[in-house]
């Protein structure tokens, strides 16, 4: 009888340190919940992009792009805020210089708990920027293609790894896609829990990231040493 009532009472411990610790992890979780509220769209390859655009736009999340990429935005139907009309700067230098600026990295690198930060973003206008879509120019492609020197060193992308680079630091409240072989990972989370995703979640995008950043100034270091 004695061992009934302890085997009865371990069993009643175990299933309260269940019920807490499943509670507590479902609290962690919703606690790291960020919300993708506008998303900066910068990519080269557009294939499979159309349908993240749907489901983003159906999750209200707004879009904000520059040169062909918010063509194509635009040509799916889709609102599509200017780069240019929240810095104020055009695109200059032959497209060399589109996205670099404080507004945008400020909007990509603020961290929203700290208060200094959400002050200098109030004080500059800087817009929150929650997700970033990025695809490079294919570099790697270009040079095998047999393409000029020239043409080899316009495709080493300057805008498009700074966004990658600058959205996976703030993974703790921006979504990184760093290539379109991320486009698919990012939709099927949106169709699992809308237009949110956990801490774990965007930590694992800019594990991606830096991935997609590492390979890809390896590519173009090997190129210079050949």
């Amino acid at each position: 009888m004695y061992y009934v009532r302890l085997l009865v009472t371990l069993q009643a411990h175990t299933y309260l340190y269940y019920c807490i610790t499943t509670t507590d992890n479902r609290k962690g979780k919703m606690a790291d919940m960020k919300q993708m509220k506008t998303a900066l769209i910068s990519v080269f390859h557009k294939d499979g992009l159309d349908e993240l655009l749907k489901k983003l736009n159906a999750e209200g999340v707004r879009f904000l792009s520059t040169g062909g990429t918010q063509k194509f935005i635009e040509e799916q139907g889709y609102e599509c805020q200017k780069v240019e009309d929240v810095t104020t700067y055009p695109s200059i230098l032959g497209g060399r210089v589109k996205t670099l600026h404080p507004k945008v990295f400020g909007g990509i690198l603020g961290r929203r708990e700290n208060a200094g930060d959400q002050e200098q973003m109030k004080q500059y206008d800087i817009p929150e920027i929650d997700l970033v879509i990025v695809d490079l120019y294919p570099f790697e492609q270009t040079v095998a293609s047999g393409a000029t020197e020239a043409d080899i060193i316009e495709k080493i992308d300057i805008g498009g790894i700074s966004l990658i680079r600058a959205g996976a630091k703030n993974f703790n409240d921006v979504v990184i896609v760093p290539s379109k072989a991320e486009y698919s990972v990012l939709l099927d989370i949106l169709n699992q829990q809308g237009a949110q995703t956990t801490l774990e979640q965007r930590r694992m995008f800019a594990e991606r990231a830096f991935g997609v950043s590492s390979h890809y100034d390896t590519a173009i270091h090997n190129w210079f040493v050949k």
